[in-house]
Order: structure tokens, then sequence, then C-alpha cells
């Protein structure tokens, strides 16, 4: 601003000096017009210097939230281009071999087994001595090592023949091996076959005989046996499935007999029957993991005893009663022996059948008399 008052004290002498009669010379015309250009850039300058030492606002601005984070979509696993008939499960490969349905070792001096947590369906069914044989048939899934293994049942063939399995055992009742002497039923027999099982030592016999899917797969092309399966077909729920209807059921109790108790409890967080035996889980031996399934199937069927050794009858064609539990429910089923296989229906005219949940398969035979209730406590 001192600048601006300079200039026009400057030109307020120039102007009296011209009142009093100065010369007006071309000269001083143009002085002049450099001078009053020079006074208005000044004043501009002084303005823009005003107006720059204005204070800033100080006013508080509303805080602006965080954009929000987004996150991807997650990505689903793709789909598996092939399902395995006895699970409903997705496969990498395309699964059409024979199945192998091993007889195992249920006694005490067996436990714990090997093997039975890679089974895709397991039936659990009485023999002598009031304790019952595991018939573990491995189909998507192969087990280091299988047993122990022992003797086969007529019943077991039926069992065994109606999926198209390789039936795997140690010897058999006169029955049974007259059966498979008469027929042309694919088996492997450890009595005239040792070198395809071994006899592990820390266990007696006959607890003690072990195989493994690798050697009867051998056995199977030494001697000319078919190897692709002619496979039964089981219906499946949808993947994402929720059991709603029937009785709650997380804790299943079997008693095949005062000194042989087994029994499933629900896990609700592997959706999978928890295998229990003599109050105690189920381990197997390979892998220590407790034996689970995801559905679990209890049927009355007719027993008889035959004979002295307290060989039996077991009637697997059926029809009968049962229950299906599945997620923690149970259902009250008819069953009988269909397309080679024992399948739950909802009706008593048996033609509608229960679907499964995709995951295996367990099912265990009781006796239908006095009565199932007998056998089978649930709640």
């Amino acid at each position: 601003m001192r600048i601006v008052e300079n200039v026009w004290k400057q030109d307020s002498v120039f102007l009296s000096e011209k009142k009093r009669g100065c010369e007006r010379k071309p000269e001083r015309s143009a002085f002049m017009q450099r001078r009053i250009t020079r006074t208005l850039m000044l004043l501009s300058l002084a303005l823009l210097a005003a107006c720059s030492n204005k204070p800033a606002d100080t006013t508080p601005q509303p805080e602006q939230p965080p954009a929000p984070i987004v996150q991807p979509p997650s990505a689903e696993p793709p789909k598996l281009p092939y399902t395995a008939p006895f699970t409903g499960l997705g496969s990498q490969t395309r699964l059409d071999q024979r199945p192998i349905m091993v007889m195992i070792n249920n006694a005490p001096q067996a436990r714990p087994q090997s093997g039975i947590n890679k089974a895709d369906l397991v039936y659990e069914v009485l023999a002598e001595g009031e304790m019952t044989r595991l018939l573990a048939v491995f189909h998507s899934q192969r087990p280091e090592v299988i047993g122990p293994v022992r003797s086969i049942r007529p019943y077991f063939i039926q069992l065994g023949v109606g999926i198209d399995a390789m039936l795997v055992h140690a010897g058999g009742s006169p029955d049974a091996l007259n059966t498979l002497a008469r027929s042309d039923y694919s088996h492997l027999d450890e009595i005239p076959n040792g070198r395809y099982f071994w006899r592990e030592k820390f266990r007696h016999a006959p607890h003690n005989l072990y195989t493994k899917p690798e050697l009867i797969e051998q056995a199977m092309l030494d001697k000319g046996i078919r190897m692709t399966g002619e496979l039964p077909y089981f219906p499946f729920l949808p993947e994402d499935a929720e059991i709603t209807e029937g009785e709650p059921a997380t804790k299943v109790d079997l008693v095949f007999h005062s000194l042989n108790k087994a029994g499933f409890v629900y896990d609700a967080e592997k959706k999978k029957y928890m295998r229990l035996t003599e109050g105690k889980p189920h381990l197997d031996l390979t892998t220590d993991e407790q034996l689970s399934t995801t559905n679990l199937l209890v049927i009355a069927a007719k027993h008889r005893v035959l004979d002295s050794e307290g060989r039996r009858q077991v009637d697997v064609v059926g029809p009968g009663d049962g229950y299906l539990f599945q997620q923690g429910k149970a259902k009250k089923i008819k069953w009988k022996r269909a397309g080679g296989v024992i399948r739950a229906y909802e009706d008593a005219s048996m033609t509608k059948e229960v679907p499964l949940l995709r995951g295996n398969t367990w099912v265990s035979i009781v006796p239908n008399a006095p009565a199932m209730t007998s056998y089978l406590k649930f709640e």
C-alpha cells in the first residue's frame, strides 16, 4: 500500500505543476500515460496481496467414512466330472472297477481293525459266538492295510454278490465253501492263496491276517478275474440337503449280546455318526481315526441258529422293518433287497425308496425276535 501512496503523491505534484502553467510537451503526455498504467498495475497487485492475506476457513469439515472393503466372491470348488456309485461324492476319475468286499474280524482280540474307515459301505452282521463280522466294501478309496481277515458265510456271499464284489476271506463255513465251489463267484480265499496275505506278529492267530488292495488286484490279474464291475444304482440327496423330519436320534445303542455292545453318537459339526464299541470310540489301527458314517441303516431280520457251533442263517432278502439315521434324525422304514442291495423304503408297499445323503453308509443287521427294540435304542 505504501507503493501506491508514493505513486499518488508523485502524480499530485505533477498535477500541481501543470496548474502553475508548466509547458505541455509531447514527452510529458507519454510520461503521464506510463504513470497511469503503472499505477493501475500496482493497484491490481495490492488487491491480490490483500486477498491472499485472507485468513483460511477453519470451519471443521465432516469426516468422510472409509470406503467399504469389498470382498471378492469366494470361488466355488470345481465340480468333479464323475460320481462315486456307492457314496454319491464327486470323483476326479471314473470308478467302474469291481468293488472289493473283505470279511473283517470284529472279535475283541481283533480290535482295532485296519482299513474300515476307507470303506464306502459296511455291513455288520452276527456270526458265531454272538460276535459280529464287518463286511467292508472298498471302492472309491484305497486303504493302506485291510484286516484282520476272517472266514465267510452264505449270507455274506449273498450281500457281496449283489454288488458284484470280489469276495476276500480266509476259509469259511462248510455251506459257504460249497456255495463258492458250485458257482463262478469271484473270490479270494487265503488258505490256498497265502501269497496275497500276511500275518502280523503283534497279534495271535486267527486275529492277525491282513491284506491290501494292491495284493487283491494282483490276485485278480493272476487268476484272470474280471476287473470291471456291474455296479448297483443308489439314489442320493443333493449335496446341501438338510434332514428336518424324523425323531431325534443323536445317540444310537446296539446290543447284539450282553457281551457285544456297539453304538453311534452324532457329531453335528462333522455331520456324521461316530462309532462306539463297548462305550469307547472305535478306532482304525492304521490311522487312529474314529470310524464314522453319514448314513446309518439298522434293520431287523430273521436269524436262525443252525448247529452246535452257533452258525446262523440270516435273512438278507427281507422284507422287514428298520430305521434310517441321518443328521441326528431317525426315520422308520421298510427294507428289502432289491437290485442286489438292501434298500430302505418310506412306504409299506415299498415303492418309494428313501434317498441317501452323500457319503458312506453303515448297515447293522439285528435279529427281529423277540423285537427290534430288544437290540436297538436311540434318543
